[in-house]
């Protein structure tokens, strides 16, 4: 047991030393914690083959990665979820599952394999970074799924800070009030911080009701991972002799209804979010620890006109349908 600790101590001590340099960038400087740990990792892959370092990169990049999504359930509560209203959450829900078949549909146009399209649909319609590495744990592997996984979080989190910028413009400029703007930008920005800035730019009802929808969405990842699982097993994501459910997909669940319950103080929800926050960051920066550069622009255009293409996608069904509300 010690040698196996001792084997994997060196590459975990690399990510969480990436992980905690890039948290104290954007803390103190500003900008996306996600971005900054992956590409401070990509400037470390020269560690990604040394036999010191490789067995705890690809254990943070694995197990951490699925502990920090299981841990987001967490922030979800049917409470929460309720006082939304009936025609919210459908809304809600009908945006995801639409974003996510035109990803795959756009993915099939540009001649590209599905399992891409299902990545980035699922990470535009879902919560970013976060949804894009949980999908990526059942989809069918290939020589540059990891590579494009990356893209993913880089291009999602790029797209998320614009959307913080210009979305409260846009919202403003349309008229909408309080709760119609907050439902627009938590229905179609991707990453939580960027929904929960961009939410009280307008208002604190506006941030309020924003960051409940950002929410719901969030709550769509359980079943959204769960049937991509059970539709991709045996093709090279979840392997038949694995479980049916994924653990961390259990561990989101019974967090989950553990908080509806009403059985976790708030002071448990904010150090369960902290470490799942924590997890996702040191496992972005050991998957920038294997990634470089080179690999990056081996993928082409298209994967960006995925995710440029499905942002727009959601934002103008989420517009059209708040319009058509008024």
């Amino acid at each position: 047991m010690l040698a196996a600790a001792r084997s994997y101590a060196p590459g975990l001590a690399t990510a969480a030393v990436i992980a905690a340099a890039a948290t104290f960038v954007s803390e103190h400087y500003g900008g996306p914690q996600f971005l900054y740990a992956l590409f401070f990792g990509i400037s470390f892959n020269f560690l990604a083959e040394d036999p010191r370092t490789r067995l705890g990169v690809e254990l943070a990049a694995r197990t951490l990665l699925r502990l920090g999504v299981g841990l987001l359930g967490a922030r979800i509560t049917l409470e929460q979820i309720a006082a939304l209203g009936g025609a919210t959450v459908l809304l809600m829900v009908g945006a995801v599952l639409a974003t996510i078949a035109f990803g795959a549909w756009l993915a099939r146009a540009m001649r590209q394999p599905l399992a891409e399209g299902l990545l980035t649909g699922g990470a535009v319609a879902i919560c970013g970074a976060s949804a894009a590495l949980a999908i990526a744990a059942v989809l069918p592997r290939s020589e540059r799924s990891s590579q494009f996984t990356l893209l993913t979080v880089v291009g999602v989190t790029l797209l998320s800070t614009v959307a913080m910028v210009f979305y409260p413009l846009i919202v403003r400029l349309a008229g909408f009030d309080a709760a119609a703007a907050g439902t627009f930008l938590g229905g179609t920005i991707h990453d939580v911080a960027q929904v929960v800035g961009a939410g009280y730019i307008i208002s604190p009802e506006a941030g309020a009701n924003a960051t409940y929808l950002k929410l719901l969405r969030v709550a769509m990842l359980l079943p959204v991972v769960l049937a991509l699982s059970l539709a991709f097993r045996g093709q090279g994501g979840s392997a038949k002799g694995t479980p049916i459910v994924p653990w961390f997909l259990l561990v989101f669940a019974a967090l989950a209804a553990v908080g509806s319950a009403g059985w976790l103080p708030p002071s448990a929800v904010g150090v369960l979010s902290d470490v799942s926050r924590a997890c996702l960051v040191t496992a972005i920066a050991a998957l920038g620890v294997k990634t470089s550069f080179q690999e990056f622009a081996s993928l082409g255009w298209r994967p960006v006109a995925l995710l440029v293409g499905e942002t727009l996608f959601l934002g103008t069904l989420v517009f059209c349908t708040l319009l058509a509300w008024r």
